[in-house]
């Protein structure tokens, strides 16, 4: 058993992470006895301050069957903002393992934005069962926030906001904001609405700050102020973030109304699961696929993909089956085919991935759309001819035939050149025709280069080694 050493100051003695940033496995074997012997003491010296992010990897390196149970035996010490910080999965076999009555007291006291984030992805009786323990004020705010489409911005924004009408001055609003205690933890604007709620404009808090008190705060609008819609896309807003380098920026509804507010640590967030997405459907994994996900869970989502690759790869086989004839006259040409379509492979995947991305961030549009292909092309064309040159002079030095070193070299530039162009056409055919290119591209790329490869290499031995 490990136990936990008294520090000085008579608390029990915590390692949180190891030297590489990981939840320390001492740390975890405190934790995991705590929870098995129902010690509460312990436990709260143990976990009850520790930051939502290291909690959350707490509980995911704990055992399926602790989880919950740590959660019971903190009672209120357990910040439930902990479970945003969690995989979908872990998230979710907690919440079925909790009273609703837990769950409403815990996301009671969370932001509005994080509740809905715990919340969203329960079934509609589960979530219903947990919205009627909450007050009806508690509970109309969270339905709205829910009732948002997903992947919206209304759904991640802070309905919480400090907004103060037109007609007030610097010094009302400064008397405002130190007398009334319910305020938003954290703010860096206030926001300025009309008595119906309409928005007007936003006073950053420095700017407010400096000015002296009987000025009108509606003198200290910006003018230049990206404004959110609460039905936008959440991506598209992240974007709006990174392009004009924003801390905050309010949301309003389809009358203009002012709703809430999107800080940048929720971007943050949207960003880095953004950028996991698409190297999973890069990859051909699930973009739900969590690692805490089990083997059956797994073993089905990555079933299509590779069932879709094992047909690519009959494709591929029926492209060297034509030339089964050929292939028995030389047999160097079943060793040096393979390389073709690798290397158009793997410069297929590097166009496509810039591609993909692109696309994905905005950066790859109709006014660079040419520009972007030309490059490609060129680059397939240049290293088309410098990896002729280099298989062309392996080849013919290893068989001990110049001729078979001109076919892979033209093979090579043809494949090479086809990479580049199915590179780019595959993703942007894809993102016109309504599919996510991320999930889509590699499959039909591969599929292509093989193809083109083979039948390139193949073809050109025919020709010019008259093996017909």
């Amino acid at each position: 058993m490990v136990e936990a050493e008294p520090a000085p100051d008579g608390t029990l003695e915590r390692k949180i992470r190891d030297d590489d940033g990981a939840i320390d496995a001492g740390f975890v074997e405190q934790v995991s006895q705590a929870v098995l012997l129902s010690d509460v003491t312990a436990l709260r010296e143990l976990v009850a301050e520790l930051h939502e992010a290291d909690l959350g990897d707490l509980i995911e390196a704990l055992d399926a069957d602790e989880r919950p149970k740590l959660i019971s035996l903190l009672g209120n010490d357990f910040d439930f903002a902990a479970l945003t910080e969690v995989d979908d999965a872990v998230r979710e076999e907690i919440l079925d393992e909790l009273s609703p009555e837990t769950v409403a007291e815990g996301v009671r006291d969370l932001d509005t934005d994080d509740a809905v984030y715990i919340l969203e992805d329960l079934d509609e009786a589960d979530k219903r069962e947990i919205l009627d323990k909450l007050t009806p004020a508690e509970r109309t705010v969270l339905q709205q926030g829910l009732d948002y489409p997903e992947g919206s911005a209304g759904r991640r924004m802070q309905p919480e906001v400090i907004a103060v009408p037109p007609f007030w001055t610097v010094g009302q609003t400064i008397d405002f904001l130190r007398e009334t205690e319910d305020l938003p933890e954290r703010f860096f604007e206030i926001f300025v609405a009309d008595p119906s709620h309409h928005f007007v404009g936003t006073v950053p808090l420095d700017r407010l700050l400096r000015t002296k008190r009987p000025v009108s705060v509606v003198d200290l609008v910006e003018d230049d102020r990206r404004v959110v819609q609460a039905t936008d896309d959440i991506e598209d807003v992240a974007r709006m973030f990174q392009r004009y380098n924003l801390v905050a920026a309010p949301v309003v509804d389809s009358a203009g109304r002012l709703v809430g507010v999107m800080t940048i640590d929720d971007i943050v967030d949207v960003i880095e699961e953004a950028g996991d997405d698409d190297v999973k459907q890069l990859g051909g994994v699930d973009a739900e696929e969590e690692i805490s996900d089990s083997v059956r869970q797994v073993a089905l989502g990555r079933f299509r993909w590779r069932f879709i690759s094992l047909i690519a790869a009959f494709i591929s086989a029926s492209v060297m089956a034509m030339f089964e004839q050929q292939l028995g006259k030389l047999v160097a040409l079943a060793v040096l085919a393979p390389i073709v379509a690798s290397q158009g492979g793997n410069a297929a995947t590097q166009t496509m991935t810039v591609a993909v991305r692109a696309l994905g961030t905005g950066e790859l549009g109709g006014w660079n759309m040419g520009r972007f292909f030309r490059r490609e092309m060129i680059v397939g064309v240049l290293n088309g001819v410098a990896f002729a040159l280099i298989t062309a002079l392996v080849a013919g030095f290893w068989f001990g035939n110049p001729m078979l070193g001109v076919v892979i070299g033209l093979a090579m530039i043809a494949t090479l050149i086809i990479a580049a162009l199915a590179g780019v056409a595959v993703p942007l055919a894809l993102d016109k025709a309504g599919i996510d290119p991320a999930i889509s591209s590699g499959t039909f790329v591969t599929t292509i280069t093989d193809v083109v490869g083979f039948f390139s290499f193949l073809g050109i031995a025919t020709l010019l080694l008259r093996l017909s």
